[in-house]
């Protein structure tokens, strides 16, 4: 099946609500204790994975698929394969960030990961949304105001533009040793960003 709605990852991380909910078609994955966010969002997900360490009692409301707490994937990657084997091209992802800092930049990792697979996902916190490019590009709409940031991910990325924003680049190199592409800033215009060879996180404030 190629699925043309998008998958939906709610983490055990803190949770600051949907800014983009779920709409019939969509897939809803719990990670572990994910489900509790879930239902305070009144939501009832198709599946509730992981090693449940963090969730004391499993529901019945709900399929669950159980893994063991000794394993190389985090419950939100292996939400993220999972969505991606069942074809989905597009995340949004709930509750992976403001806890743990190594769950915080797993998910990060985790946004890189999607792009090389074709798929774009995007990482929600209380006031801003990341999403990762590989070879690609991202059209934001004019604002007159607010803050968006561009970091290179592994490795030199080459081709680098960056478009309608205060601070413009043009075919230019971004390092992952420097933060030259923190804090531009919306005027007015829709902004383009856009790599050529390598990967980027771009990060923006949510309206």
């Amino acid at each position: 099946m190629i699925a043309v709605s998008a998958c939906f990852i709610i983490g055990a991380g803190p949770f600051y609500g949907l800014p983009v909910a779920p709409t019939p078609g969509d897939y809803v994955i719990a990670a572990d204790g994910g489900y509790l966010h879930c239902r305070e969002a009144g939501l009832v997900p198709d599946l509730l994975l992981g090693d449940f360490d963090s969730l004391d009692a499993l529901p019945g409301d709900t399929d669950v698929e159980r893994f063991p707490v000794d394993k190389d994937d985090t419950d939100s990657m292996l939400a993220m394969k999972l969505g991606l084997e069942k074809g989905y091209r597009t995340f949004h992802l709930y509750g992976g960030t403001g806890g743990r800092m190594d769950h915080t930049l797993a998910n990060l990792q985790g946004l890189a990961y999607l792009a090389r697979q074709g798929a774009r996902g995007y990482l929600y916190d209380a006031s801003y949304v990341f999403t990762a490019l590989w070879n690609s590009s991202l059209d934001l709409p004019a604002r007159e105001e607010g803050i968006f940031s561009v970091f290179a991910l592994g490795e030199t990325a080459r081709g680098v533009s960056i478009l309608g924003g205060r601070y413009p680049l043009e075919g230019g190199e971004l390092s992952p040793f420097f933060p030259l592409g923190v804090s531009n800033h919306f005027e007015g215009r829709p902004v383009r960003v856009s790599v050529e060879k390598g990967c980027l996180l771009v990060g923006w404030e949510l309206p």
